[in-house]
């Protein structure tokens, strides 16, 4: 749901037009690369500013199958989409008692796969890691774990995440490591320190452990800035394109859609934006081919990270 109250009050309303009557801008799914998938919303932990607020409770977003997964898989090649990569995120994948058959059925597609994790207690089973170290033997090049690591300090991660956390996610990291894993890490830019000094931070921390993760390469250590909706924040039209020198082919709805399964739901839902799981706007349809639309940037995070950020949750 949307919240007009605040800084953004009279903007973000019609898909349209913006609050100064201006065509608002919208975005083609031009040229799909990436299929997300949410394998739930809850986590066996509860973080300061989640912006999916996942935690052992929030269920709003419920199991999804490995045969719901299979069946957007079989629509990927049905539709002609060329999507390379799919992506698993939650809540922690990791709690779907499914999840290890989701990801050899994708890997066994020929899509690389990544997937956004914590790397703690639910991964840590025995009976997963007996699972996961196969799977990473038999792909050991097309699987990514991007662990969430809010800051390289345990201090400051733990703030977050709750105490001894960070030593949780090192034992997954590590365990992750030994099986030759390709690994990256997700921070945020919460701390009062500076990109290039947070990038070093991160690299010291990797070389420390023997983690083959480039601190420098975006795409391997991604630093994601806080996400609060109450700030204010310009509307996108479509003039902007040209202004900004942007195209619109660079924001994350042109190239990526989320398959999400509600509470009471009987299938699933495909959403144009992975940073926007309970806004109905934002819900395109169950199947892939009502997803082909273009959508409206008629959120503050379509302007404030994926048009002026240049946010992507691939990379």
């Amino acid at each position: 749901m949307k919240d007009h109250t605040g800084a953004n009050a009279r903007k973000f309303i019609d898909p349209m037009r913006t609050a100064k009557g201006e065509e608002r801008a919208r975005v083609a799914l031009s040229d799909p690369q990436t299929l997300w998938f949410n394998t739930g919303t809850l986590c066996n932990i509860e973080c300061i500013n989640c912006y999916i607020e996942s935690s052992p409770k929030n269920d709003a977003l419920v199991y999804m199958t490995a045969d719901e997964v299979s069946s957007y898989l079989d629509q990927l090649q049905e539709r002609k989409w060329g999507v390379t990569e799919i992506g698993f995120t939650g809540g922690e994948p990791f709690m779907n008692p499914e999840f290890c058959e989701m990801l050899r059925r994708s890997l066994a597609r020929g899509y690389e796969v990544l997937v956004l994790t914590n790397a703690m207690q639910p991964m840590q089973r025995k009976s997963v890691r007996n699972d996961l170290a196969k799977i990473i033997k038999d792909y050991p090049d097309s699987l990514t774990f991007r662990v969430s690591l809010d800051h390289y300090s345990p201090e400051q991660h733990d703030a977050i995440r709750g105490k001894n956390a960070f030593a949780r996610s090192l034992d997954g990291m590590i365990w992750l490591r030994d099986q030759g894993a390709k690994l990256a890490t997700a921070g945020r830019m919460l701390w009062d320190e500076s990109e290039e000094d947070c990038r070093a931070g991160y690299a010291a921390f990797f070389a420390e452990h023997g983690f083959n993760i480039d601190a420098q390469n975006p795409a391997q250590t991604v630093l994601f800035p806080e996400m609060d909706e109450t700030v204010e924040v310009p509307e996108i039209t479509t003039e902007c394109w040209s202004i900004l020198d942007v195209s619109p082919t660079s924001v994350m709805c042109a190239s990526s859609r989320m398959v999400v399964k509600r509470k009471g739901a009987e299938t699933p839902a495909v959403l144009a934006c992975t940073l926007l799981p309970y806004d109905a706007e934002f819900e395109l349809g169950s199947t892939l081919a009502e997803a082909e639309g273009d959508v409206a940037l008629n959120h503050p995070h379509c302007a404030k990270f994926c048009v002026l950020g240049g946010a992507s949750c691939s990379g």
